[in-house]
């Protein structure tokens, strides 16, 4: 994906990482595909595609056209998810075009999520995508706003050693682990790991609380940041979401309960 805009290095690096979670939803799904043919058009000239598919862009670029404006250009490698919104009303629809021709590959839209919502694999993987999703949509926002319009970080890189956040403060972001290892500490103690693909710092975020926890970066971190008022807004409408947000936290207590014996053991062994 690429914008009519000037964006940030970090598009690049978040549209990658969209690209790989494409291809592993599509590896966890492993159904069947049907051929679509886009012949050129100069400007887009329809309404999206079938709103009970999903599409896979094989070859050659998608425009998508906002109130006469290419707002973003979906490329090989992108998913192309249906727009459910604006049918009826041209200024509330985005319309599609290819100014070179593409290639996709349909998938009926029932069948693709029951694979995913049947796999755990398929649920974190679509959990990912989403968020990923969103912080692309962020920066394309962030791109066409006015200067003066203050906008919330969502990406960030943090190196082996660095605090993501720290126990005791506000909790305004829900984290998702992208890439790398980070540590659970708490009152100095490592108490827990959190894996790539887990979403951490729910917890305060949802109770509104102070950070319990201060979670460190073990390795080089990857880590989309949601805020939390949008973090809310998925998990009123997105399942998926609490499904994921569930095993994590089912993993963490995992950690904390093995870290708890192991810390039983060693005062054992010394007495």
């Amino acid at each position: 994906m690429f914008a009519n805009a000037e964006l940030s290095r970090d598009f690049t690096t978040l549209g990658q990482q969209y690209k790989s979670l494409v291809k592993a939803l599509l590896d966890v799904v492993n159904i069947p595909h049907i051929p679509v043919e886009i012949e050129p058009t100069a400007t887009g000239n329809f309404r999206g595609f079938d709103v009970g598919k999903f599409y896979f862009i094989e070859r050659g670029t998608i425009s998508a056209r906002y109130r006469g404006r290419t707002i973003y250009v979906l490329e090989e490698g992108d998913i192309l998810l249906p727009d459910i919104a604006g049918d009826s009303q041209d200024d509330a629809t985005v319309f599609y075009g290819s100014e070179s021709g593409a290639t996709l590959h349909s998938f009926p839209a029932l069948e693709f999520m029951r694979r995913v919502f049947s796999e755990n694999d398929g649920i974190k993987v679509w959990t990912r995508l989403l968020v990923t999703y969103s912080g692309l949509m962020l920066r394309v926002t962030a791109a066409a706003a006015q200067e003066d319009t203050r906008v919330t970080p969502g990406f960030e890189v943090y190196q082996s050693g660095d605090v993501i956040i720290n126990q005791g403060e506000k909790a305004d972001f829900v984290f998702n682990l992208s890439s790398g290892t980070a540590e659970v500490v708490v009152d100095g103690i490592v108490v827990g790991t959190i894996a790539e693909g887990e979403i951490f710092g729910a917890m305060a975020a949802l109770t509104h609380s102070e950070r319990s926890a201060t979670v460190r970066a073990k390795t080089q971190c990857s880590v989309v940041k949601v805020p939390e008022a949008q973090f809310t807004e998925m998990i009123k409408t997105n399942p998926t979401t609490i499904h994921s947000l569930m095993v994590d936290m089912a993993n963490s207590i995992v950690n904390l309960n093995e870290q708890l014996v192991s810390l039983q053991n060693g005062s054992a062994k010394k007495a």
